[in-house]
């Protein structure tokens, strides 16, 4: 993606999230100058990149965190753990990370980092240590909305035929056509790679699932956050809710600090 597309992404993802974005944080919203954990590093999916993040990004910037969003090549699993690892290593402390669809995976794997105090999936990737991406989908029904059209060197679009329905139903119609062709491939082979480290085992985990998701079965994103015994929050949102819902995806991460901070004392 060329410089001047990433600009053009970002500003229209602002866009797609302003209504949400817009409304200041009370004082209640802002954190406490004693919380430990004042640090939120933000991971994309694929087919995306760090821009649709913006509403959540501007929502918890007001409320005092420090906020940094990491833009994963998607050439592999363990490119976009290491693009994720750089993020960690600029923080100042703890931090909450967080992932979005295959960004659930990469923090998995990262997030063993001691500056790791918890995790939050958004309608998310989580598997355990040894398995790949691909095997959560064992079981479950088929995403028949959310297609993947791969490319001769193996890389995957989602359909652009199926984006609206199969990822961003619930936006609108000039937002979507930017996100459809500026989408950023992933290297399908990442699906296949078995993780080393599975982060939830020894880290707090929190989860946001979007009940309109079509890029899961629901009953998958449920199996997935209670096997990891994620504290469980539902949006009526499509997969695309990293930009529709902000203000729920930063709550939640909001608890999730204050709930870590609270444990360190």
């Amino acid at each position: 993606m060329t410089r001047k597309t990433t600009t053009t992404v970002v500003a229209i993802t602002a866009a797609a999230s302003m209504s949400a974005a817009a409304v200041p944080a009370n004082s209640a919203d802002t954190i406490p100058q004693d919380q430990s954990v004042r640090n939120v590093v933000l991971v994309h999916g694929a087919f995306a990149d760090g821009s649709g993040w913006r509403g959540v990004y501007e929502n918890l910037s007001r409320r005092g965190y420090r906020v940094t969003i990491v833009q994963n090549p998607l050439t592999s699993l363990a490119d976009d753990v290491a693009a994720t690892k750089r993020a960690l290593e600029r923080q100042d402390g703890p931090v909450i990370l967080v992932g979005h669809s295959w960004g659930g995976t990469v923090i998995t794997e990262a997030g063993v980092d001691t500056k790791v105090a918890g995790l939050v999936y958004v309608s998310a990737l989580s598997p355990d240590a040894g398995e790949t991406t691909a095997q959560q989908y064992e079981g479950f029904a088929p995403a028949t909305e959310f297609v993947i059209e791969t490319t001769k060197d193996g890389f995957g679009y989602v359909s652009p035929a199926k984006f609206k329905a199969g990822f961003a139903h619930d936006v609108g119609d000039a937002d979507v056509a930017l996100m459809r062709d500026a989408q950023v491939p992933i290297n399908m082979s990442a699906f296949g790679t078995k993780l080393e480290n599975a982060a939830w085992r020894t880290k707090p985990s929190w989860a946001v699932i979007a009940t309109e998701d079509k890029a899961f079965d629901q009953a998958m994103l449920i199996h997935m956050a209670e096997r990891i015994k994620a504290k469980i929050t539902k949006v009526s949102a499509s997969h695309a809710l990293f930009m529709t819902q902000p203000k729920v995806i930063a709550d939640t991460i909001d608890q999730a600090a204050r709930a870590v901070s609270a444990k360190k004392r």
